[in-house]
This record gives C-alpha cells, structure tokens and sequence, in this order.
C-alpha cells in the first residue's frame, strides 16, 4: 500500500503487532530504541559515503533498495519509540513543524541553509553559528 493508502496509526499498529508476537516489548525501552535510531542513521548513511551530490541523487537499484531498508529501519524503529512512550506522533509533529515556521520564516531563509540562531534578532543580523538548518 502506498503513503497516500496507509495512515500512521496502520503503521504504528504494524509495528507494535511485530514487536508483541516477539515479546520484544522487554527489549524496546525509550534508551534502546532512541539508540537503535541513531545506528540505523549511521547504516543508512554508509550508503552516501564517498560519493558525489550528483551520485547520491541517483542511485543505482541495489542501492536503492538498501537506502530503502536503512530508512524503514529508521522508521520502525522511531514508530516503536512513539508506541513506547504512548507519544502522538501527529500532534508531536505538526507541533515541530510550527515551531519551524517560527524559527524558519520564508521570507527570511529562503534559499538559504544557516541555523535558526542566524536570523535571530531582525534577520540576517544575527551572527551564523555554522551549523546548517535541518
């Protein structure tokens, strides 16, 4: 099924249905998993190690697919932390994504990948701290 088929709660009910069969629960504590994300992260980015911007755009289909695992890896594993935590991750989300508006206002960034604390204080004033926006 395809995102635009799948809901979230289908996801994340796959997910805690995977882990319960197993009686991973034990297992799957907030450390562990934030953890586990933090590996997987790392997996998927060997993947793009050593290669080019271009070459990263355009994978061949074996690299594709691992990509593809690596990140489902990625997302299982954050969709387990959120059924650990009991966090709604829709609210939790879009919560993020207006405090992003605010830190990243269009008019000011667009085109541009400074971290928020550059345009802190009226603009690009600010002084840039070097670290790119996400």
């Amino acid at each position: 099924m395809s995102d635009q088929a799948t809901t979230l709660g289908q996801l994340r009910e796959a997910v805690a249905t995977f882990v319960r069969e197993r009686e991973w629960e034990q297992f799957h504590t907030p450390k562990n998993l934030s953890m586990s994300i933090a590996i997987e992260a790392a997996e998927l980015m060997e993947h793009f190690q050593w290669l080019t911007v271009e070459q990263s755009r355009k994978p061949d289909g074996e690299a594709l697919q691992g990509i593809c695992e690596e990140l489902s890896d990625i997302v299982i594993y954050a969709l387990s932390l959120a059924n650990a935590m009991d966090i709604d991750l829709s609210t939790a989300m879009r919560a993020k994504m207006e405090k992003n508006i605010r830190k990243y206002p269009s008019d000011k960034v667009r085109g541009k990948a400074h971290k928020y604390t550059y345009y802190q204080g009226g603009g690009e004033g600010g002084a840039p701290s070097g670290d790119p926006a996400p």
